[in-house]
């Protein structure tokens, strides 16, 4: 289990607090909600911040072996992973196009995942290299692929829609914010953070607050809908299948020689899911695909399990195993 004071500190700052507010707002009945184009405002605020940050960082850093290595793991598994999952919920009576689209949630990753597990990170002075942002946005694309790879296997998807998703995928505002913020920030270095710090520092950290409120919103709304199509299996495998994808990473982290908070945040990325990227793609490959049970699987079960126990989890895992 994961050390209790590490667990109080994440589960106590302020931005998972708000996430809670939003989900007992919304269980509540409240009419609260976030306009949608502030929303998505937020969400790539806290991308460019992420992704700024993380190539300031790299560039001091250099771009190393830890890199490589972290890229190399996290590419291989967001590839793989979904074809692993997929055999697993071939056993259940859900729809291929659902199979795909649930396997393409468990093979990328979530960014706010990332940034609740940089801030725990930071919290107990574990901090992990900048570059790790650039890890996150190279495992967003493979599973999608890989998924869409097994839905195009059975002969579904016409080539226009294929073409849409892979521009999707590649040039979708979640990559090219993500990978133009990290060179912005690789290119500028220590001179461009000094000129952005209270942007991308002190403001950071109320915006995630904010979008955390709406996540939490969100959430406890869709879990509310379609609670009835999670069956126990599903249930089960939005539990099972991150620890599994965890586990995997931190053996791979520990094999390859990666340090401790490297360790640690990947882990915490393999343990994520995706309710942004995949829902965007799957939108257009798989329209028959029922985001009742993906979304709410990632959204509903998996992201509160990770900010609850998951994160918490992984980073006293990697603490053990690098004692």
């Amino acid at each position: 289990m994961p050390d209790l004071s590490s667990s109080l500190a994440l589960l106590t700052s302020p931005a998972i607090l708000f996430f809670f507010v939003g989900a007992l707002a919304a269980f509540a009945r409240s009419d609260l909600t976030i306009p949608e184009p502030i929303a998505k405002g937020l969400s790539l605020y806290l991308m460019l911040c992420i992704g700024f940050k993380g190539g300031v960082e790299a560039r001091a850093a250099g771009m190393n072996s830890d890199f490589l290595s972290a890229a190399g793991i996290g590419v291989v598994l967001s590839a793989l992973m979904p074809l692993l999952a997929f055999a697993i919920l071939k056993r259940t009576k859900l729809d291929r196009p659902t199979i795909c689209a649930l396997a393409a949630t468990y093979g990328s990753v979530s960014v706010v995942t990332f940034a609740a597990g940089q801030q725990h990170l930071e919290t107990l002075g574990l901090a992990s290299g900048g570059y790790m942002a650039a890890v996150l946005a190279l495992m967003e694309t493979p599973a999608i692929l890989t998924a869409l790879l097994l839905l195009n296997g059975a002969g579904r998807g016409q080539p226009g829609q294929r073409r849409k998703v892979l521009r999707e995928v590649f040039v979708g505002a979640a990559s090219v914010m993500l990978l133009g913020s990290f060179l912005v920030g690789t290119l500028s270095g220590e001179a461009g953070m000094a000129k952005l710090e209270l942007f991308v520092g002190p403001l950071f950290q109320g915006a995630l607050c904010f979008f955390l409120l709406d996540i939490g919103l969100i959430a406890a709304r869709r879990l509310m809908e379609g609670g009835r199509k999670l069956t126990p299996g599903v249930i089960a495998f939005a539990i099972g299948f991150p620890l599994l994808s965890a586990g995997l990473a931190l053996g791979l982290a520990r094999l390859a020689g990666l340090g401790e908070g490297n360790a640690a945040m990947l882990t915490i990325l393999a343990g994520s899911a995706s309710y942004i990227a995949v829902p965007a793609a799957m939108r257009l490959a798989a329209p028959k695909a029922d985001a009742g049970v993906f979304v709410t699987a990632s959204l509903a079960i998996t992201f509160p399990f990770n900010l609850i126990v998951g994160i918490a989890l992984y980073t006293a895992a990697a603490n053990w195993l690098w004692r």
